[in-house]
């Protein structure tokens, strides 16, 4: 039996809802092959994905957002991402049936992600998750992105629901420090992309689930 006093679900998409560490890995190796640059391993790369795009080109080559090449490596990243988008990404094993009970059970559940909307609407078709879920707000649905809590709460615009009934899991710290500011519930994913240094422990999360089957034991 769901508590009562969540009645509603929000995920981040890369990292917390699915796996999308492969299809990025393939897509910046691709873009390293391109430039003669030597492939990373998916365990170098996979730590940065929910990062985004401007953190994954700036671990594959060394530079920052101010070189005068970067645009067009970012470009050309996204571009090849976007044409390899659901090769290999799946659900987190368990997470299935965490929306399925959701869903059984008449709690809506939602996607609040900075990923870009061009890439999150192609990859949530790809899963077969556009039907199901009950908003999805991507990185330019609003003007601001996590770690400002204004998609949140547009989320729960779209849920017509109240913030402090809403749960919202995340695998990075922005992600935990905007549900804090909308006054969320908020949980750290902990299966998700963390890297080693980072300090979950420290982000001021309400809780941590290591599978996304302990959302439904947190929640129960």
């Amino acid at each position: 039996m769901l508590d009562k006093k969540i009645k509603n679900v929000l995920f981040d998409l890369d990292g917390t809802l699915a796996d999308t560490a492969p299809d990025l890995a393939y897509a910046l190796n691709t873009l390293l092959q391109e430039r003669g640059q030597t492939p990373l391993p998916l365990e170098i790369i996979r730590p940065s994905v929910s990062l985004g795009g401007i953190a994954m080109v700036r671990l594959a080559f060394d530079i920052d957002e101010h070189s005068s090449d970067f645009a067009v490596l970012k470009n050309r990243f996204l571009e090849i991402y976007r044409a390899n988008i659901a090769r290999h990404t799946m659900l987190f094993e368990g997470m299935e049936q965490v929306l399925s009970t959701f869903e059984s059970s008449h709690l809506p559940w939602g996607i609040v992600t900075n990923k870009a909307s061009w890439l999150t609407e192609p990859l949530m078709q790809a899963l077969n998750l556009s039907a199901r879920t009950n908003c999805i707000v991507s990185g330019d649905t609003v003007e601001q992105c996590k770690p400002h809590p204004a998609p949140l709460l547009h989320a729960c615009r779209l849920l017509r629901c109240h913030a402090e009934e809403t749960l919202y899991v995340g695998d990075a710290k922005r992600d935990i420090e905007a549900g804090n500011s909308a006054a969320m519930t908020t949980l750290v994913a902990s299966y998700g992309y963390i890297d080693e240094n980072d300090e979950p422990d420290a982000w001021g999360a309400d809780g941590q689930v290591d599978t996304p089957l302990e959302i439904l034991d947190w929640i129960a």
